[in-house]
């Protein structure tokens, strides 16, 4: 075994944006003996995990599990639904939104790349009158599907997807939408079904609290009936076999049943908690996130406060300061992991995660190995972002006899 000389004191505190850390209740879930991924004992552990994903998709369509990242599950919604060649409409928000541009370059579709230019298109949500403007000018319908980031987990920025669908409906247009909510999922509020989304992407890493591995689609009618007729090849990813042989439980190919038991656990907590309320708290969080933000005189990546993200926020650095170079002294002084700056953000900012099981403690902590480590760095700081987000976090909370 490799012998790390890394072993400080107490707990690590893994504070990015994914994966999240997973609870003590789910880790023992994963270490339950592996079964037979055919007999009767997984089929119903199959038909509980696939019942149960659907409430936190809100959707009552299928909801494909893959053993994958959400990488992966990119690639399935992409390659189930069109033929080479198409033209797909995607939304510039961040690097996500690129790799997933990319990977569409890759696979012979032509992805069209829209939004705001330089840094400023990745500070601010999907416009979704830039969508509209587009597919009305599309007379012909060449434009067969809209891929939109849901949380952009490089930058901090919730979009809003509804909007995105009535953008399509205004100009009267068929393609697809396809959003990908990898870190959305069960952190920030979102409606398969509700907002007319025809395929989801998402990941286990985030909000579901597990460790990577399994990545999902949900998927409309709409979607289904693309796939009858998408031309570009695949056969691991194919929808068709898979939703046949899940109507029993089970998989085509050997499925990562000790994850998908720790799938079940955290389905159950989040359940006992209630969806909505695990929604109210990650707004919670993030709000007092944001006030300590702003307290140390600092400015959030996302710069629009209707598309916060109640996932993550993103901390930008002031001329002069490398983001890495402070998430290095965090790391190094506090045994704590910020998210680096991706793509354009590069050496500019960093990411706070609050997702998952977290709560005010948690965030608290957090927010305390920042501030030490940015007055560690020299970083001139108009007050303490710690006072803020206790102050923010108290604000409402009655004391107790």
């Amino acid at each position: 075994m490799l012998k790390l000389d890394f072993h400080p004191a107490g707990r690590h505190f893994l504070q990015i944006p994914g994966p999240s850390p997973v609870p003590d209740r789910i880790l023992r879930a994963i270490s339950y003996p592996t079964i037979d991924h055919r007999g009767p004992e997984f089929g119903a552990l199959g038909l509980q995990v696939l019942a149960g994903i659907k409430k936190i998709f809100k959707t009552e369509q299928p909801v494909i599990i893959y053993p994958a990242s959400g990488t992966g599950a990119w690639e399935a919604a992409l390659a189930n639904t069109l033929s080479p060649g198409d033209t797909v409409l995607m939304y510039e928000t961040g690097h996500f939104a690129t790799l997933w541009k990319k990977m569409a370059e890759a696979l012979g579709l032509t992805p069209e790349f829209i939004g705001l230019p330089g840094i400023e298109g990745w500070r601010r949500g999907v416009d979704a009158g830039m969508v509209e403007e587009r597919l009305r000018k599309d007379a012909q319908h060449a434009i067969k599907a809209v891929c939109v980031v849901h949380n952009e987990t490089s930058t901090g920025v919730t979009s809003d997807i509804a909007a995105v669908r009535k953008a399509i409906d205004a100009a009267g247009h068929p393609a697809l939408l396809m959003v990908d909510t990898i870190s959305g999922l069960a952190s920030a509020d979102y409606r398969h079904d509700e907002w007319g989304v025809d395929v989801t992407v998402s990941g286990s890493q985030k909000g579901l609290m597990l460790p990577p591995g399994i990545s999902f689609n949900a998927v409309s009618k709409k979607a289904l009936e693309a796939a009858k007729t998408a031309k570009l090849p695949k056969a691991f990813w194919a929808w068709d076999e898979i939703i046949e042989m899940n109507a029993a439980g089970y998989w085509p190919y050997t499925p990562n049943t000790n994850l998908l038991y720790g799938l079940s656990e955290a389905l159950e907590m989040i359940m006992e908690e209630g969806l909505d309320k695990v929604f109210a708290r990650h707004q919670r969080l993030a709000k007092a996130c944001r006030a300590a933000v702003h307290a140390w005189g600092l400015e959030v990546q996302c710069i629009d406060p209707a598309v916060y993200s109640p996932v993550l926020t993103g901390v930008m650095m002031p001329p002069g300061f490398d983001a890495d170079a402070i998430r290095k002294i965090i790391y190094d002084n506090f045994n704590m992991s910020l998210g680096t700056g991706l793509g354009k953000m590069k050496g500019g900012m960093f990411r706070i995660g609050h997702l998952g099981e977290a709560n005010d403690l948690s965030l608290m902590a957090t927010l305390a190995g920042c501030e030490m480590g940015l007055k560690l760095a020299g970083v001139p700081l108009a007050g303490s972002g710690v006072a803020a987000a206790m102050n923010e976090l108290t604000a409402g909370k009655r004391s107790r006899d």
